[in-house]
């Protein structure tokens, strides 16, 4: 069986895991390989300071989200299935058969199940760049850092670290401009492969069933 180490980005070897190569593509997008360590930005405009608060105020308004997901792996492999997002901290990542996976963060901790293996992994939500996304307050600033941020027309692109460990990935968050609007993320991992997720259909507000967000939940998605 062909099988890859993924070792989640936490600095623990005790927590590397062999995995197959479709979990390993599945998961890219959420815990990516170690990354080397990157610098902030050298110099940061007035248009620079304007677009990260921009961006905090904007992530730290979003309270719950519901969108189709479509992710499209290193290798070219596509998934696709619908995500919940319930901030501060709670997340659903349900993929489509014949996919077989299971993503929920709650409670600190993100869940990874396989159903064909009946494997459950667990990985603290602060080690993942997913935890910057539903941090109680997001700060780009500290614990954050800043990277890069690119500017296209109607677009608006920043890449985030942790700023004391960098090897747990970065993620660049890509949004719609005018209004800013979250529609996709971007995992790079160490040998420069990327990972995308889009949203699509996203549906903002409203209150979903706490059973969607229990780590041991079926497969099955449940409505939200």
């Amino acid at each position: 069986m062909n099988t890859t180490k993924i070792a989640f980005g936490v600095g623990n070897a005790q927590i590397e895991l062999m995995l197959t190569r479709r979990l390993a593509l599945a998961t890219a997008a959420l815990f990516p390989f170690s990354l080397s360590a990157h610098a902030a930005l050298d110099v940061r405009s007035p248009q620079d300071q304007a677009d990260i608060s921009r961006v905090e105020a904007y992530l730290n308004g979003l309270r719950t989200l519901k969108a189709q997901f479509y992710q499209v792996a290193p290798d070219g492999g596509i998934s696709q299935g619908t995500a919940w997002v319930d901030r501060p901290g709670k997340m659903r990542f349900q993929y489509d058969p014949p996919a077989p996976f299971l993503l929920v963060a709650a409670h600190g901790v993100l869940t990874f199940n396989d159903s064909s293996l009946q494997q459950t992994t667990n990985v603290p939500l602060s080690r993942t760049p997913l935890g910057i996304l539903l941090a109680e307050n997001v700060a780009l600033s500290g614990n954050v850092t800043v990277t890069a941020i690119q500017r296209l027309p109607g677009q608006l692109q920043m890449t985030l670290v942790r700023t004391d460990s960098p090897g747990d990935g970065s993620l660049t968050l890509i949004f719609t401009d005018q209004p800013l609007a979250l529609r996709q993320w971007v995992v790079v991992d160490a040998q420069r492969r990327e990972t995308h997720v889009t949203l699509t259909n996203i549906a903002l507000g409203g209150r979903f069933d706490p059973a969607l967000f229990e780590q041991l939940a079926p497969p099955a998605a449940r409505k939200g």
